[in-house]
């Protein structure tokens, strides 16, 4: 075997893990495929003939090609990555696909990767890199060119703002199918106090409809403002089925075999706590959907 073949065997054998940093790290599975790419070309590029662990040192090779991209989305003032729905990861409701569980291995939901991407770059990838890929602190701080000590700040930073908006699911799935079953039912007839019911006082509604004159970016917070404007999608309610999005429970709705909608709930004390909605059909068309839309 000579060195290319043992450079592709060693990369191979990382992709998945390197795909689910860069998934992270830019809430877009075309741009992560991007990243991983732009890894591989890297190391055809470098000697590592000295580098003694490879996963770590693609690692922070991805890492750094998520920081630039993500510097270069704001530098060309792109649309706000707070104000875009990151890509869902969808499986049928039965299980998560084996494809899909290497980008999804720590339940990383779309609630999170939203809270993710109000993070300046810099402390998501401190915060991505340390807590969630166990990179320590004196490899992550070249990459930014900061002193370990203040790496390890920006992902404390990171820390506090993700633990302060992000809610950790109900585990039980079952238990996120009674929540999410109750809440449509209440949806289809139209019974404003069982939607109510259902969802937490402080929930927050994010729907990413893509550019303004298609509806843009909306969020609503409060159970009374949430069950008022899932009335107003009753005559849909019935297209839903159940999926799984990112890990958690979540609908996808088709009319005349187009995905118009994909949307994740986030269960936690037997209440919706947050529903995080891509109506983008422009987005949608984009994504690897066939395994999971209703058959036309």
């Amino acid at each position: 075997m000579n060195d290319k073949d043992v450079a592709t065997s060693v990369f191979e054998a990382h992709r998945d893990h390197l795909r689910a940093v860069a998934y992270r790290m830019l809430g877009s599975l075309s741009e992560a495929d991007d990243a991983v790419q732009e890894a591989w070309l890297r190391l055809n590029r470098t000697d590592t003939s000295d580098v003694e662990n490879m996963g770590g040192w693609l690692t922070t090779v991805v890492g750094r090609v998520c920081l630039n991209m993500l510097r270069s989305r704001r530098s060309r003032a792109e649309e706000p990555l707070e104000t875009r729905m990151p890509d869902p990861v969808v499986s049928r409701e039965d299980g998560v696909d084996p494809e899909h569980e290497a980008l999804l291995s720590d339940s990383v939901g779309l609630a999170l990767l939203v809270v993710l991407q109000t993070l300046e770059p810099a402390e998501r990838l401190a915060f991505v890199l340390h807590d969630m890929f166990a990179v320590p602190f004196d490899e992550i701080a070249p990459i930014l060119d900061r002193t370990p000590a203040a790496t390890r700040q920006l992902a404390s930073r990171a820390r506090r703002r993700v633990r302060g908006a992000a809610v950790e699911p109900d585990p039980d799935l079952s238990r996120q199918r009674e929540v999410v079953d109750a809440f449509m039912t209440a949806a289809r007839a139209g019974d404003f106090d069982a939607l109510v019911a259902v969802l937490d006082p402080d929930i927050v509604l994010r729907v990413d409809q893509g550019a303004p004159a298609t509806g843009g970016w909306m969020e609503l917070r409060g159970a009374l403002a949430v069950a008022r404007q899932a009335l107003m999608f009753q005559r849909i309610a019935h297209l839903a089925q159940p999926v799984l999005v990112n890990g958690v429970l979540g609908m996808i709705n088709t009319v005349g075999g187009k995905v118009i909608s994909v949307g994740a709930f986030t269960v936690a004390g037997g209440k919706v706590v947050a529903m995080d909605i891509l109506a983008d059909v422009d987005r949608l068309s984009t994504l690897d959907l066939a395994a999971v839309e209703e058959p036309s």
